[in-house]
């Protein structure tokens, strides 16, 4: 099946029939601003040793938007190197064609990855050790700029210390290590607390991704996904209040 065709004749066919300014009607809060602005600019962080589901199901939801939402989307897989290809846990070789580029970005998603029991190897250890992407999360903040994180990606803005003293979840295997770094753990699918939104383990990433459709783009665009998924999103959200 031509699935770029397939999803292009969706949203023309679901503007159709509820009508485009349905669309534009449903978006609220920060969506309503980046929908009148452009694309909404979502960028997945990539490094060796990331978890395939960790960072594929993020791009999909965000590709899958693009096409049923007004303003559009626009999602990129980024790396702090140079842009190569990248070998994930078990052996998928993605090619990650942009640098790191914060400034570009409205949403940064940092997937998990890598054998975290053992403490070391390709994943989310060799980037703690090297310091490198801990440091360009760290300087990364700004006005308008949410970050995001799902599965042990969670410990990689704890490196960076974006967590401390923060509402924020990670996978179970790593949430003592989160709140013993000063995270603040709640026991949620997904943790949004404003300009950071973290979620749980592997899967938690499809109810992130959605989460933020909804958030940035409307409760419409993100029925619309999980229409075209043939998924519901499931367990708790935490909002700060």
């Amino acid at each position: 099946m031509d699935r770029r065709g397939f999803l292009g004749r969706a949203a023309v066919v679901g503007a159709t029939a509820i009508g485009a300014e349905t669309l534009t009607a449903t978006a609220s809060g920060t969506g309503a601003t980046a929908a009148a602005t452009g694309p909404l600019r979502v960028d997945i962080v990539m490094f060796d040793g990331v978890e395939e589901l960790d960072c594929i199901a993020p791009y999909e939801v965000f590709s899958i938007a693009a096409a049923h939402s007004q303003g559009g989307v626009k999602v990129r897989y980024v790396t702090t190197g140079r842009p190569r290809s990248v070998r994930a846990s078990f052996g998928t070789r993605i090619e990650v064609k942009h640098r790191w580029a914060p400034a570009e970005a409205d949403l940064i998603v940092v997937p998990g990855g890598g054998a975290y029991t053992l403490g070391e190897g390709p994943g989310i250890w060799d980037e703690i050790h090297s310091g490198v992407l801990p440091r360009a999360l760290a300087a990364a903040p700004r006005n308008g700029l949410t970050i995001s994180s799902l599965c042990t990606g969670t410990m990689l803005l704890s490196a960076a210390g974006l967590t401390k003293g923060r509402p924020c979840t990670t996978h179970h295997v790593a949430k003592a290590d989160l709140e013993e770094q000063g995270g603040v753990v709640k026991n949620a699918r997904v943790v949004d607390d404003g300009d950071l939104v973290t979620a749980g383990g592997v899967t938690s990433g499809l109810e992130l991704s959605l989460w933020l459709v909804k958030r940035e783009l409307g409760a419409e665009v993100a029925t619309s996904v999980e229409s075209m998924l043939e998924y519901e999103a499931r367990g708790i959200v935490w909002q700060a209040a």
